[in-house]
């Protein structure tokens, strides 16, 4: 998870000042003074951190807060406040202009995931009722043509190339096509490089000169550190960028990206590139993300993702199904199939306050949920919607077509009769009044702590 070192080190600063009740100019000073070395180590800049801790420190040291019932929560108060006012006061958005189409150029050094990110971009437009058309400019790389036309097949979206051309000409053609074909936004897939060079810098340039793109997005791997600030730097003195992509802020990134890009350039990040499938994308919230930072989770992030994820008919059919006590493994595996949809069940369950930062790498087991698919998958369609008949003889049959043991179909098996019985607790009475809702056993270990189940 992003920002998990930091996460963990400014909890374990704030935990400390709870314990102190009333705190002192002292407490403070030593507080600040770990918060600077945790945002060192995050790969924050050392101007960026010593700024961030000066702001803060100001105002802990305030009558306010040293009065205060709850000096401690004070100071986390202020601490989200900051990590907001660093990364941006309010989200980002696109300039769409009031006549189409509008012309993103997407810029980035090669392996940045500048064209995987074109058709991601494309893809979170189409939810947004655009029509984007992608265009090849990058006619360097190998097979880069070929990979945009397969990532842009995979989102859906219309792909304009002309082969190993003029960059410059192909914008143009490109831009025009979208004119005459009714696409109201374009995507430049540009050329990138190993680093930066004068070369591709004047080609960008010509770029930028002939089309006049509404955007000028900057795609930088959040996995660099400190290199993407500077790559994020260079470009922008360049061509005057509009915003960034910060790409693989799923993975075991310190941050320092995140939370230096805007100080340093004072150009925004416009999106952020959560995962591998075409629309692990998303609006980059700078509150939110402090949240997150923080350990206070982020409910409104998590809402977006159930709403664009989950089937609506799909759930009030799952829960009609309950209500009547119908609920069968086919309907499990169908809530399985959504909640991936969702996402990596980590990230998710950090989006829950008091939940998150608790979660370990070990309480998770992100193969289970694999696992417990395919054991459904293995039986036959009777076996789905009545368990009770599976004997021994077909729990062996159903291990060796699934690739598990019969002891992990035994497991999926009482777990489904375990949540059938509360689910009955829960059902109406003849009066139509709901029955209490018990306590519902929940098994970290391996489990995922949701309900119990493989991988949840």
């Amino acid at each position: 998870m992003a920002f998990e070192g930091l996460s963990q080190k400014l909890n374990n600063v704030f935990g400390r000042l709870k314990n102190h009740g009333k705190l002192t100019e002292k407490d403070i000073k030593d507080a600040m003074r770990e918060v600077r070395m945790a945002l060192l180590d995050a790969d924050v800049s050392f101007k960026v951190a010593k700024d961030f801790v000066n702001k803060v420190s100001e105002k802990a040291l305030g009558a306010k807060v040293m009065e205060s019932l709850t000096p401690a929560q004070q100071v986390i108060d202020i601490v989200h406040g900051e990590l907001i006012e660093l990364m941006g006061t309010s989200t980002a958005k696109l300039d769409f202009p009031s006549k189409p189409p509008c012309v993103i150029m997407m810029c980035g050094l090669q392996g940045a995931g500048k064209t995987t990110h074109c058709a991601k971009l494309a893809k979170w437009l189409e939810g947004q009722n655009r029509r984007p058309l992608l265009v090849a400019c990058d006619v360097y790389r190998p097979a880069a043509i070929e990979q945009l036309k397969i990532v842009g097949a995979k989102v859906g979206a219309h792909v304009f190339e002309e082969g190993q051309g003029n960059p410059v000409e192909i914008a143009e053609h490109g831009i025009k096509y979208a004119k005459d074909q009714g696409f109201d936004t374009v995507l430049l897939d540009t050329a990138g490089r190993l680093h930066i060079d004068e070369t591709l810098m004047e080609e960008l340039k010509n770029i930028k000169a002939r089309t006049t793109p509404n955007e000028i997005l900057l795609v930088v791997d959040s996995m660099t550190g400190q290199d993407a600030v500077n790559v994020a730097e260079s470009f922008n003195e360049a061509l005057d960028i509009t915003g960034v992509i910060l790409t693989k802020l799923d993975g075991d990134t310190r941050g320092g990206a995140a939370l230096t890009v805007l100080a340093i350039t004072g150009k925004p990040i416009k999106f952020a590139g959560i995962g591998e499938k075409p629309d692990d994308i998303e609006p980059f919230y700078p509150d939110r993300m402090a949240s997150r930072i923080l350990g206070m989770g982020d409910v409104l992030t998590l809402i977006d993702k159930a709403k664009a994820s989950l089937d609506e008919k799909e759930a009030a059919k799952a829960v009609k199904k309950l209500e009547e006590n119908k609920f069968d493994l086919n309907d499990l595996y169908a809530q399985f199939e959504q909640i991936e949809k969702m996402g990596n069940i980590k990230s998710l369950l950090n989006m829950i306050p008091g939940v998150a930062g608790k979660i370990k790498d070990e309480d998770i087991d992100e193969k289970k949920m694999p696992h417990t698919k395919a054991i459904i998958t293995s039986m036959t369609k009777r076996e789905r919607e009545k368990p009770s008949i599976i004997d021994a003889k077909r729990k062996r049959r159903i291990a060796a077509g699934s690739g598990t043991s019969v002891e992990e179909v035994n497991q999926l098996l009482r777990q489904f009769e375990q949540m059938q019985k509360v689910m009955k607790q829960m059902g109406f009475t003849g009066k139509g009044k709901k029955k209490r809702f018990p306590k519902f056993p929940m098994n970290m270990n391996g489990m995922g702590g949701m309900g119990g189940f493989p991988g949840m």
